[in-house]
């Protein structure tokens, strides 16, 4: 289950990200809260900010792609971790003197958005250079484990912090906790990274990548599915803190405490599909499983009458949305060749996080005009028809071709990836 741990470069990049996912958290909160403060609790401001802290995925994150490929990614790392702690700082100083205004705000998110755009294509590809092909999936399902840890303590504590101490010194707390992973990524050793064939700097390699992915049936459908899902399902950073002060009247410490319920089921995922990763690759059909259960159960939260009733609700979305992100993720990274796994990582990026410049905007619109509950039922049954859809492809695009019956059945019953362009080549 721990197995890439026993990788040191691996445990001193867990071991930072340890400490910098709780204060990553401890801002989201924050900052939504501070949006939500400075706006008179305007939903439609909310979904600005996500919308402004994304929009830069849209432009970076394919030729963060290539960038990735073609310098050193532990050197990359260093310099987005500084720009990101910095950009938490600017925040912070400004919050707890007083003078932060909406603009500067959204000012500071796209600052953030642009170094994110960097970090989360260069970060993915990294992790099969800490540990090798063999421990992609359980290292980035400890990734995940790490992640949604520091999504169950982050916001459990920025949700009571604020109350007491405002806002503003949980953006300075995320700042100092950048130093963590920068002093990790400081004391690797190089020569045991697993780095691939050096990509040397050349015209074309955007455009490249594209046709790489376009050329694989496998890839096309896990870039598809993870689109719908992301843009109109998982919009849970801005819809909950709608819900938590719009539908059931609460303040910052009701917002964390639902963010820590979500949490809890996306931590036991996280550490379900470490088992899993350990033990061999990830499967399409779980894929598929995974996209429907998020879409039904998010559907179903969005009626629940009650505070209570709803967050515990959140814990089964919250597995289900880890396993779906995880598995997408794992066989993406899988089943690319090494020299072409930054700019296949740039363009999940894309589809993954591109889309929130539409779905923040949307969520905040649906709120204001059907209620705050209308982003859940309307985000979840898109997510349960994008996984139909896509199941429906996967079959008809196998009777088209010409599989064998056999081959279409390893599709869905093994689930491995390159399944489908394997069927190319045998028939």
């Amino acid at each position: 289950m721990f197995a890439s741990l026993r990788v040191r470069n691996y445990r001193l990049f867990f071991s930072g990200q340890v400490i910098s996912n709780i204060g990553t958290w401890m801002q989201r909160i924050a900052q939504d809260w501070l949006v939500f403060q400075l706006s008179g609790n305007n939903p439609i401001a909310l979904g600005i900010a996500v919308a402004l802290q994304f929009v830069p995925t849209l432009a970076l994150s394919l030729w963060a792609g290539v960038l990735a490929d073609r310098v050193d990614k532990r050197k990359l790392g260093i310099v987005i971790q500084s720009g990101m702690g910095l950009q938490a700082l600017v925040l912070g100083l400004l919050d707890v003197s007083g003078a932060v205004a909406l603009w500067q705000v959204y000012l500071l998110c796209f600052v953030l958005g642009i170094f994110s755009a960097l970090d989360v294509p260069t970060r993915q590809a990294f992790v099969a250079e800490m540990v090798g092909r063999k421990q992609i999936p359980n290292a980035v399902a400890l990734n995940s484990s790490v992640f949604n840890m520091a999504r169950i303590v982050g916001p459990a504590i920025a949700g009571f912090a604020i109350t007491w101490v405002g806002t503003g010194w949980m953006f300075l707390a995320n700042a100092v906790s950048t130093l963590a992973v920068i002093t990790g990524l400081a004391l690797m050793n190089p020569d045991k990274l697993f780095r691939g064939p050096a990509v040397v700097r050349a015209k074309g390699q955007l455009r490249d990548g594209l046709a790489y992915v376009r050329g694989r049936a496998d890839l096309m459908t896990v870039m598809v599915l993870v689109f719908f899902v992301s843009t109109f399902g998982i919009t849970f950073f801005t819809s909950l803190a709608i819900v938590a002060g719009n539908v059931f009247g609460t303040q910052a410490d009701g917002y964390g405490m639902l963010s820590t319920l979500l949490a809890v089921g996306t931590f036991t995922g996280s550490l379900l599909a470490a088992r899993r990763g350990a033990k061999g690759r990830p499967r399409v059909r779980l894929l598929l499983a995974a996209a429907f259960g998020l879409g039904a159960v998010e559907f179903v939260a969005s009626f629940m009458p009650t505070y209570l009733a709803f967050g515990i609700a959140l814990i089964p979305l919250g597995f289900a949305t880890i396993t779906f992100l995880n598995t997408a993720n794992s066989l993406v990274q899988t089943a690319v060749s090494a020299e072409m796994r930054g700019r296949v990582m740039g363009i999940y990026v894309l589809v993954l996080i591109g889309g929130n410049p539409i779905g923040g905007p949307m969520v905040g619109w649906m709120a204001s005009t059907f209620g705050g509950r209308s982003p859940f039922y309307i985000g979840g049954a898109i997510s349960v028809l994008a996984a139909v859809a896509c199941a429906a492809v996967l079959a008809r695009r196998g009777v088209a071709t010409g599989y064998r019956p056999a081959g279409l059945r390893v599709l869905f019953s093994s689930g491995r990836v390159g399944a489908v362009s394997h069927a190319k080549q045998v028939r």
